[in-house]
């Protein structure tokens, strides 16, 4: 196998400055923990190009790289993975096994529809407990799918390296990460008011029912679309306690949106997910059909976004210019990610499905908060 020496390894690793007090590691997790190596398509691409392997075999590289820099050093220290992974590392993996990082997607258009609803920012008490359901309920989702989806991701070779299928962290603790993330979404629906409360346990079950239709349905896509899409109407509905329209378009925008990225990010499953019999578009009506019904939707968004100041009246905000140019970049951003993908070429699937949308949802909250609190 190809190695890497250690001036390399911290080349990489280029953030982390001072190494002199670096233990001597031995296990793929120490290593892991040590490095602040991300469970990411990314930290393994670029790792991979580092080593010209793949990525089946980056478990092995971090082995040998470890033996590699104990060779020569005095004594053996020894760190078990019960201490090394405790504490903040603990709390580190856990946020990796949700991808805490992927907020980025959801929460901004949560935030949107409580700015909307509440011309700007409502009583802290009620900002505090929308803040709190939005990351509890998608925290719980993610936890509750990586559960449901263990046995699967493990026999996929994109998907085999995530936590639970390499036993970094154990179904019981998953379990309980999603108990407390549901928990902590229906006691901040009973602190906000009457509607909330009674309709969070709808909304639980539409979390946990999506990691079930790939199993019998292609339109998967479009609920995982819908789970997220919940965020702007609750928002709306904490701050006003009733259901209104914009939010309502809010939510289908967000359907469309998620819908057409996760289709495109499941691409790369097609030859997995017609082996397993499981439901998506682009194992049911191949890449290339999968890609222009990405496209569709994503107009749909955009078409979905304009129509949202044309509802908006007092005593909610109104919406001008700044918005409208907000959405203007989000169609610059999907465009973008229509031309990195293609049927021949599908290596920058995560960037455009991810990277891209991470952007999107934060851009057009800040054009949002700007047009609400300074037009």
């Amino acid at each position: 196998m190809t190695k890497i020496n250690k001036q390399q390894m911290i080349l990489w690793r280029s953030g982390r400055k001072d190494r002199k007090h670096l233990p001597v590691l031995q296990e793929f997790e120490h290593a892991k923990a040590i490095f602040s190596l991300q469970e990411t398509v990314t930290d393994y691409a670029k790792l991979c190009k580092a080593v010209g392997q793949s990525r089946q075999e980056t478990a092995d590289f971090y082995r040998s790289i470890t033996k590699q820099w104990s060779k020569g050093r005095e004594g053996k220290v020894s760190v078990s993975t019960s201490k090394l992974v405790s504490g903040l590392s603990r709390i580190k993996i856990y946020g990796e096994l949700v991808m805490f990082s992927h907020s980025l997607f959801a929460l901004p258009f949560g935030l949107i529809g409580m700015m909307l609803a509440a011309n700007g920012l409502p009583e802290f008490r009620v900002f505090f407990w929308i803040l709190l359901a939005l990351l509890g309920a998608r925290n719980a989702a993610n936890a509750v799918n990586r559960l449901i989806d263990h046995q699967i991701d493990a026999r996929n070779p994109r998907t085999a390296h995530r936590h639970l299928p390499r036993g970094v962290v154990k179904p019981g603790e998953v379990l309980a990460l999603s108990v407390a993330g549901f928990l902590l979404l229906i006691i901040a629906a009973w602190q906000l008011n009457s509607l909330c409360l009674k309709l969070s346990p709808l909304a639980v079950f539409i979390l946990v029912a999506y990691s079930y239709t790939k199993r019998f349905t292609w339109a998967s896509h479009l609920v995982l679309g819908f789970a997220c899409g919940i965020a702007p109407t609750a928002s709306w509905l904490a701050v006003t306690g009733k259901f209104d329209l914009p939010p309502l378009l809010l939510t289908a925008a967000v359907m469309c949106w998620v819908a057409g990225f996760d289709i495109i990010y499941a691409t790369q499953d097609v030859e997995f997910d017609r082996k397993e019999g499981l439901q998506a578009i682009p194992a049911r009506f191949g890449t290339r059909a999968a890609l222009r019904i990405a496209k569709a939707l994503h107009l749909a968004v955009l078409v979905l976004l304009s129509l949202v100041p044309r509802f908006l009246a007092p005593p909610y905000a109104t919406l001008g210019l700044p918005y409208y140019l907000g959405v203007l970049c989000v169609a610059g951003l999907l465009t973008w990610e229509h031309l990195l993908v293609n049927p021949e070429d599908l290596k920058k699937v995560t960037t455009a499905a991810y990277t891209v949308n991470q952007i999107i949802g934060v851009t057009l909250f800040l054009f949002t908060t700007i047009d609400v609190f300074l037009f």
